[in-house]
C-alpha cells in the first residue's frame, strides 16, 4: 500500500496558505498547518478534517529557528516523512519612502519574508533528501519579479525578488537529489494580507496611473482567489510538473504585465 504524501504549509491560518492546505488535503496529502495564530490554525485544521482530510496544527514563528525546528520535527515524528514544502508565510510590512522606513521596520519584513523562507527550507530539505525526492513551492509575488510600482514597498519587493533568486539557485543544487523547487508569484488576491501593511508617504513614492477597465486584464479588474494560487501550488507539487524546476509561475491575470 502506497504511503500518503505529507506536506508542510506555512502561513496556513488564512488566505493563500489556508486554501493551499485545503487543496492538498483534497488530494489525500497529510498537512502540517504551520503559523503563529493558533485560533486561525485550528480553524484551518478543523475545516480540513471536516472535509475528510488529515491535518495537524503546528504553532511557530517562521523567523524563529527553535520554534520552526520543533514544529517540523513534530510533523515528521507523527507522519514519518515529508514530501512537499510550501513556504507561504509572509507580511507586507511597512511601505514608505526609503529615507523614511526605519531600520527595525526593514528588518522585520526581511526577517519574516526572507529569513523565514530560509529557515523553512534549511530545516525541511534534509527530510526531502532522505526521501530522495520532493517538491518545494515558495510563494513570492509579482512585486519584485514583474512589478516595481507599488508605492514605498522596497523592503517587500527586495524580499520577494530574493525568494525567486533562491528558487533558481537551489533548483540546481537540489536537482541531484531529485528535489524540485519553484515559485508562485501572485498578483492581487482576495486575502487579509493588507491587515499587516503600514503605508506612509504614498504621495512621495506613488506614480499616479488610472486603469479605466481595472488593472487585472483577464477579470476586468477583479482580484484573483486564494484557490487560484492553491491550484497552481498543487500542480507544482504533483507529478504533472515533474520536469519543472527553478521556475517562477505568475498567477496574476496579466496584472504584472500591465503595471
Amino acid at each position: 500500500m502506497a504511503r500518503s504524501p505529507v506536506a508542510l504549509v506555512t502561513g496556513a491560518g488564512s488566505g493563500i496558505g489556508k486554501a493551499v492546505a485545503r487543496r492538498l488535503a483534497r488530494e489525500k496529502v497529510a498537512v502540517g498547518a504551520l503559523g503563529r495564530g493558533l485560533t486561525d490554525l485550528r480553524r484551518t485544521v478543523d475545516t480540513i478534517n471536516a472535509e475528510g482530510g488529515r491535518a495537524m496544527v503546528l504553532e511557530a514563528d517562521i523567523a524563529d529557528e527553535k520554534q520552526m525546528r520543533s514544529a517540523i520535527e513534530l510533523l515528521v515524528d507523527q507522519e514519518g516523512h515529508l514530501d512537499f514544502v510550501v513556504a507561504n508565510a509572509g507580511i507586507n510590512g511597512v511601505w514608505a519612502p526609503i529615507d523614511d522606513i526605519k531600520p527595525d521596520e526593514w528588518d522585520e519584513t526581511i526577517a519574516v519574508n526572507l529569513r523565514g523562507t530560509y529557515l523553512t527550507l534549511h530545516l525541511t530539505i534534509p527530510y526531502l533528501k532522505a526521501n530522495g525526492s520532493g517538491s518545494i513551492v515558495v510563494i513570492s509575488s509579482i512585486n519584485g519579479t514583474r512589478t516595481f510600482t507599488t508605492p514605498g514597498a522596497t523592503a517587500y519587493v527586495a524580499s520577494k525578488a530574493a525568494q525567486v533568486a533562491m528558487v533558481q539557485q537551489l533548483a540546481l543544487e537540489l536537482g541531484r537529489h531529485h528535489i524540485r523547487i519553484n515559485a508562485v508569484c501572485p498578483g492581487a488576491i482576495t486575502t487579509k494580507i493588507g491587515d499587516n501593511t503600514t503605508l506612509r508617504g504614498e504621495e512621495e513614492t506613488a506614480i499616479p496611473v488610472e486603469w479605466p477597465e481595472g488593472d487585472v486584464p483577464i477579470t476586468g479588474g477583479k482580484p484573483g482567489l486564494p484557490s487560484d494560487i492553491a491550484d497552481a501550488v498543487w500542480f507544482l507539487c504533483s507529478s504533472q510538473s515533474r520536469h519543472v524546476t527553478g521556475s517562477p509561475l505568475w498567477v496574476d491575470g496579466g496584472q504584472g504585465l500591465l503595471r
